[in-house]
């Protein structure tokens, strides 16, 4: 991630922002105690400067997004740095209490401007939009780890250098630290604006990523935006109504952040409910922000085994469900335990809803709908600790005895249990708007989640096996053909492309690789970035991947031809595709055809014996098929076989009679010419790469590649 140049300055920029941040919160903090002499006054400093820095947040975060979607969003991150300089060193310019909260208002007003600028903008810096979620992390990772460090640490610097340099005191004056700290802050704000204009032009860019129709519909609402910020409001607000995976996504964060509310209103008094000391309201702190730190690091992971839209509603279910436990938890360490789980669910929740909003919403629209997400996030947790202190000031504390633990029940355990119950209640009503999966029971998800070896959550990949490349390449272009006419989900097929065998071949030759093993390095270099950058991608998206020769053939061939260890071969393709595997492979099984040697027969018959092999070895993943005869009863019996995955995995056919009844004269004019490319198959069945030869030149009818 950190190699892609414009994600990497824009990281940078994130340190630069997050921690000026920081150093708002606490050097405005110290400077409006040094202004004020009321010891009231002196105490309510860092809440003040905290609500003036937030409110902006709960009243004008739809504004920001309305300029995400409507302006070049750079130049939207441009001005809104310069301003947050301009009035920090405002503030210490004029050096009054109220000239201090209301600037810092305004600070707060750009920041939330900044916000949804930036986030819009990530997808479209990205290589694919699969790193989507990994950005994000680093995103996460930079805001509340590093940039707090930074900021908390640069604070403590700077307010002791007085002393560190040997300063007599009072030589600074009354306000000359804080009014360095302020001024520090507001250059970095002002470093942060260069960089952005002159060093990231990429943040101007728009629908990077997306196919010909998004495109269409994203043109289309950035002309509807040009009307005006009411008609943009309007357009805001049909799309989520019409769309069913945001509504769903605002909903569950609903109760997501209400339950979070109502953790963070009661910690307090719930810890000291625990009768386990002043240190319980720490070790909970710790506990919460220790499960969140892991709660996002883990988010990826689980979305390889479950997809984002399930995987959302089900962490926050489960973060309700330990919520529960929370409140009923009669001792310290079953309260530590359940609520590092409830910051675990939570951030997989966050991190997996952010992650959704960049990847499945319109770029045109991306501004807005993270806008209304930051927006309802703050309103929800504020309205939340408001309210819960109130509600816990209802119920009497009474002291009961459990296993000879005496432990205080008092408003903090119902409160928390309504937050709970809200949590699963939203969490499953979230999961039920979003869910895409229909067909597959939610149980099976959840297995897939404990698996050592999981399988993969979105997409089939079929591999097309044998030991001639002319059977697998026409029987790999007839079911992806037959695919596209029949089944609802986008198609990809993957070839022997001339391009990749021209890469492979210039590999080999302006390297000089002559030994076996060099070629098969060579060959596995070349497969693992056809995985990375085409296979997964359309795996990701939900498509199927119809794959010629995806690994085994070339096994089998290279084990054959050069006498390579088949182990270790097999290890190198795990190693290469990331231990991706076919959820099902055809195994075209053919008589091998004698030459006047007998050689290419006898080199057959050995390749034909290892793919036998590994077909018994695994036959939950492999179906052998007949492949003698005419290549059009061969390609029945291969639809055949895919007929059953298809009923098995609960993929939908296709309704549409029209494309049912596709002209037949196209599809035997694609395979007459033998280019299996998007011009001949037509959208949406894309070309991306398939298995590349072990050898250079093209593939034999004796040999396979």
């Amino acid at each position: 991630m950190l190699a892609i140049k414009p994600f990497r300055r824009l990281w940078m920029v994130m340190f630069l922002c997050s921690t000026a941040d920081w150093l708002t919160l606490l050097g405005l903090t110290g400077f409006v105690t040094k202004l004020t002499e009321s010891y009231m006054a002196q105490n309510f400093a860092f809440s003040g400067v905290v609500l003036t820095l937030l409110l902006p947040g709960l009243i004008f975060a739809p504004l920001g997004g309305l300029l995400a979607d409507r302006f070049d969003r750079r130049k939207v991150m441009v001005v809104a740095d310069v301003v947050r300089c301009v009035l920090l060193l405002s503030i210490a310019i004029v050096g009054s209490p109220l000239w201090l909260f209301a600037a810092n208002f305004m600070v707060g007003f750009a920041s939330t401007m900044w916000i949804p600028s930036k986030e819009a903008a990530v997808p479209n810096l990205l290589r694919r939009r699969d790193q989507v979620e990994t950005a994000n992390q680093l995103g996460m990772v930079m805001t509340y780890g590093f940039a707090v460090i930074a900021g908390a640490g640069s604070y403590a610097l700077i307010t002791v250098l007085p002393q560190v340099v040997g300063l007599p005191e009072g030589a600074t004056g009354e306000f000359g630290i804080a009014k360095f700290v302020v001024i520090c802050t507001g250059l970095l704000y002002l470093l942060s604006a260069i960089i952005v204009a002159t060093r990231i032009p990429e943040l101007s860019l728009r629908n990077v990523h997306e196919s010909a129709e998004d495109t269409a519909s994203a043109k289309a609402a950035e002309d509807t935006a040009s009307a005006g910020f009411l008609q943009m409001i309007k357009d805001g607000a049909q799309y989520v109504r019409s769309t069913k995976l945001v509504r769903g996504l605002l909903i569950g964060m609903v109760g997501a952040f209400a339950a979070g509310g109502a953790v963070v209103g009661s910690s307090k008094p719930y810890a000291a409910s625990l009768l386990a000391g002043e240190s319980a309201f720490g070790m909970m702190f710790v506990c919460v922000f220790l499960g969140l730190a892991g709660g996002m690091a883990g988010a990826p992971k689980l979305a390889h085994r479950m997809p984002h839209d399930r995987l959302f509603g089900i962490a926050i279910v489960f973060a309700g469900f330990a919520l529960m436990a929370v409140a009923v938890a009669p001792h310290l360490i079953v309260a530590l335990a359940a609520v590092t789980l409830v910051g675990a669910c939570a951030g997989a929740a966050f991190l997996t809803g952010v992650t959704i909003i960049g990847t499945q919403v319109d770029d045109a629209i991306r501004g807005r709908i993270h806008a209304i997400y930051q927006s309802l996030m703050k309103i929800i947790l504020g309205g939340s600790v408001a309210a819960v202190p109130l509600l816990i000031g209802l119920v009497r504390p009474r002291v009961i005895s459990v296993f000879d633990n005496r432990i205080v029940i008092d408003g903090t355990r119902p409160v928390l249990l309504g937050g709970g119950i809200l949590a699963a209640l939203v969490g499953i009503l979230a999961y039920r708007l979003m869910d895409s999966r229909r067909t597959e029971p939610i149980m099976a998800d959840l297995r897939n989640v404990l698996r050592r070896s999981p399988q993969r959550a979105n997409g089939l990949l079929i591999a097309i096996e044998g030991t001639t490349a002319t059977d697998t390449a026409d029987q790999a272009a007839k079911l992806a053909l037959w695919l596209r006419r029949n089944v609802t989900q986008p198609i990809a097929l993957a070839t022997d492309p001339a391009l990749d065998d021209k890469r492979l071949t210039s590999i080999l030759t302006n390297a000089s690789l002559t030994g076996a093993r060099a070629r098969a390095l060579a060959a596995a270099a070349v497969r693992a970035d056809i995985v990375e950058r085409d296979v997964r991608p359309a795996l990701d998206n939900g498509g199927i991947v119809v794959m010629e020769r995806f690994a085994d053939s070339s096994l089998a061939h290279l084990s054959t031809i050069a006498g390579l260890d088949a182990g270790e071969l097999e290890g190198l393709a795990d190693w290469a595709t990331d231990q991706l595997k076919p959820d099902i492979t055809l195994l075209l099984d053919t008589e091998p055809t004698p030459d006047g040697d007998g050689g290419a027969s006898h080199q057959q018959w050995r390749m034909r014996g290892l793919l036998s092999e590994m077909a018994a070895a695994d036959p939950d993943r492999y179906v052998v098929i007949d492949a003698d005869g005419p290549p059009d009863e061969v390609a029945e019996r291969v639809r055949t076989a895919v007929e059953a995955v298809l009923l098995l995995k609960g993929i939908r056919r296709s309704p549409s009679a029209a494309a049912a009844a596709r002209d037949a004269r196209e599809v035997e004019e694609a395979l007459a010419d033998g280019e299996f490319t998007v011009a001949d198959l037509a959208e949406p069945v894309a070309d991306v790469s398939s298995e590349v030869p072990a050898t250079p030149g093209p593939a034999t009818k004796g040999g396979g590649s």
